[in-house]
C-alpha cells in the first residue's frame, strides 16, 4: 500500500508503473519460507513446488501479470467498443430521453439515476458524466429548479454501476480474482447498486431541498462533452431506436446471466434424478453465455447500430475502433499490472495474517474488506486501483469463507466509494463541467458516494448473514 499510494502521489508515478513498483517490492522482499507455505496452501507437488521456488521475483510477477490479462483483456476491450458506440451511435442519448420520457419532469431524478445505472455498466463514469450533464443543465434551464438534484442523480446511478456490475474492469477484475461466476457478480451488483442508488437519491433530495444550486455558465470541455453536446442537439428521428439502444447492453447480460441460472437449474434437476429437458438450451449458453463470446457479440452488435445510424462509412468506423481499443489497452495494462501486485501479496501469506488480524482483534471481514478498500481509496483517488489493492490482500480468503465470495467481492466494490476529493479525476471532470463550487461538489459528490458505499456494506452484510448461498 505504502510503494502504490506513494509512487502516484509522492513520485507522481501513473498507476500502471507504481503498482508494478509495489509489486517488484513485494516480489522481492518475501523470504522464501513464504513461498513454500504457498505452495503446500495450494497443494503443490513436490515438483511443482521445486519449480516455484526456482522462479525469479521477475518470473512471479510475469506469470500473475499475464494470469490476470488473460482473465479480463478480452472482456475489457470489447466493453470499450461497447461504450464508445453507444455515445457516438447517439443509442445513449436515446436510452436516457427515452427514461426521461417514461419518468416524465416529476421523476426525471429517477430517469437520470436509472440511465446512468444502465450505461454506467459498459460506458465509463466520466463519459456517461459527459453525455448526460447537458441533458440536465436543459431540463434545470426549462424547470429553474433542482439542478443540483439532477446533477446527484446522474451521478449517483453511473458511479454505483461502475464499481458493482462488470464488464466495468473494477468488479470485473475482483470477481475474476475471487472466483465469483460472472453472472452472479453482474445480478448482485444490480440488486446493491439499486438499494445504493435509491439511498443516494433520499440523500440528493435533502440536499437539494438544505443547499439549493443555481445554474451556472461553464468552461470545462472534452471530447465526451462534445459528442454529449452533439448528440442533444439531434432529433427523435435521427436517433437509433430504444430496442436497438439498448440490446448491445441487455444481450451479454442475459446471456451471462442466462447462463449461470440455467445452470444451477439444470443441475438441480439432476440431481433431483430428473431428466433434463434444457440441455441443448444449456448447451447453447454454454458457449453464448460464456463472458468473452458474450461481450464480443454484443460488441459487434453495438458496431452495427453505429454503422447504421451513420449511413455506412468505413474508415470512420475504422478509427472508432483504434480509439476503443486505445483506451482499453490502458486500462487492461493498469489492471493486469495490479493483477501482478495481487498474485505476489498472495504468495506472501498476507491472507491468511490478515484472518489472524481479523480475529484477534474480533473485526469482521466484510467491514474489513471495506475499509480497507476505502483507505486506499481515499488516500490515491482511484476506485478502480483501490479494489485492485484490496483484492490482492483479501483475494487469498474466498474458499474459506462462510458465505459465497460474491459478497466479499461487494463489499470491495462498495469500499471504493469512500472519499473521493481533489485527488479524484472524477471530483474535477463534475467540478468543470457542472459549475458546481468546491464545497457544493463535496456535499453532492463526495458526500453522496460515501453514504452510498457505506449503504452497500450494509446491505451486503445483512445479505450474507440471511442469505449466505454456501
Amino acid at each position: 500500500m505504502l510503494a502504490v499510494v506513494g509512487g502516484i502521489l509522492a513520485l507522481r508515478l501513473h498507476p500502471f508503473l507504481a503498482l508494478l513498483l509495489a509489486a517488484m517490492v513485494v516480489a522481492l522482499l518475501t523470504p522464501r519460507a513464504n513461498l513454500e507455505a504457498y505452495a503446500r496452501s495450494h497443494d503443490m507437488s513436490p515438483e511443482a513446488t521445486s519449480e516455484f521456488l526456482k522462479q525469479t521475483s521477475g518470473k512471479r510477477i510475469t506469470r500473475a501479470f499475464g494470469n490476470t490479462c488473460g482473465k479480463i483483456g478480452i472482456l475489457i476491450a470489447m466493453a470499450s467498443i461497447i461504450g464508445r458506440c453507444l455515445v457516438h451511435s447517439g443509442a445513449a442519448e436515446r436510452i436516457v430521453r427515452s427514461s426521461l420520457r417514461l419518468t416524465g419532469e416529476a421523476r426525471a431524478p429517477a430517469g437520470f439515476s436509472a440511465s446512468g445505472f444502465i450505461l454506467g455498466t459498459p460506458v465509463f463514469f466520466d463519459t456517461v458524466f459527459y453525455l448526460m450533464i447537458p441533458l440536465g443543465r436543459a431540463l434545470a434551464a426549462r424547470t429553474r429548479r433542482n439542478y443540483g438534484l439532477y446533477v446527484m442523480s446522474i451521478i449517483a446511478g453511473a458511479t454505483m454501476a461502475h464499481s458493482l456490475v462488470p464488464p466495468t474492469p473494477g468488479p470485473l477484475y475482483v470477481a475474476s480474482q475471487l472466483q465469483v461466476d460472472l453472472g452472479t457478480m453482474i445480478l448482485g451488483g444490480v440488486a446493491v447498486g439499486t438499494i445504493c442508488v435509491l439511498a443516494g437519491g433520499v440523500y440528493a433530495r435533502w440536499a437539494n431541498r438544505r443547499w439549493p444550486v443555481p445554474l451556472r455558465e461553464t468552461h470545462g470541455q472534452a471530447e465526451g462533452m462534445d459528442k454529449g453536446t452533439d448528440m442533444a442537439s439531434k432529433s427523435d428521428a435521427e436517433l437509433p431506436g430504444l430496442g436497438l439502444s439498448l440490446l448491445p447492453i441487455v444481450l451479454p447480460v442475459v446471456l451471462i446471466a442466462g447462463g449461470t441460472i440455467l445452470r444451477q437449474v439444470s443441475a438441480a434437476a439432476a440431481g433431483a434424478g430428473a431428466p433434463s429437458a434444457l440441455a441443448v438450451l444449456q448447451t447453447c449458453l454454454h458457449t453464448l453465455g460464456n463472458p468473452n463470446v458474450a461481450l464480443a457479440v454484443s460488441a459487434v452488435l453495438a458496431l452495427w447500430v453505429t454503422h447504421r445510424s451513420r449511413g455506412g462509412g468505413r474508415p470512420g468506423m475504422s478509427e472508432l475502433v483504434s480509439q476503443s481499443l486505445g483506451s482499453a489497452g490502458l486500462i487492461i495494462l493498469i489492471t493486469s499490472a495490479g493483477g501482478a501486485l495481487g498474485g505476489v501479496l498472495q504468495q506472501t501469506g498476507i491472507d491468511q495474517r490478515i484472518r489472524e488480524l481479523a480475529e484477534a482483534y474480533q473485526v469482521a471481514l466484510l467491514p474489513l474488506a471495506f475499509l480497507v478498500t476505502a483507505l486506499v481509496r481515499t488516500a490515491q483517488g482511484s476506485a478502480t486501483v483501490a479494489m485492485i489493492t484490496a483484492v490482492g490482500m483479501l483475494g487469498g480468503m474466498s474458499s474459506q469463507l462462510a458465505f459465497h465470495p460474491v459478497y466479499l467481492a461487494l463489499a470491495i466494490g462498495c469500499g471504493s466509494k469512500p472519499f473521493p476529493w481533489m485527488n479524484d479525476s472524477g471530483f474535477w471532470v463534475i467540478h468543470q463541467l457542472s459549475g458546481l463550487t468546491l464545497p457544493e461538489t463535496f456535499r453532492s459528490f463526495s458526500a453522496l458516494l460515501s453514504l452510498m458505499g457505506l449503504t452497500g456494506l450494509l446491505v451486503v452484510m445483512l445479505a450474507a448473514w440471511l442469505l449466505p448461498l454456501v
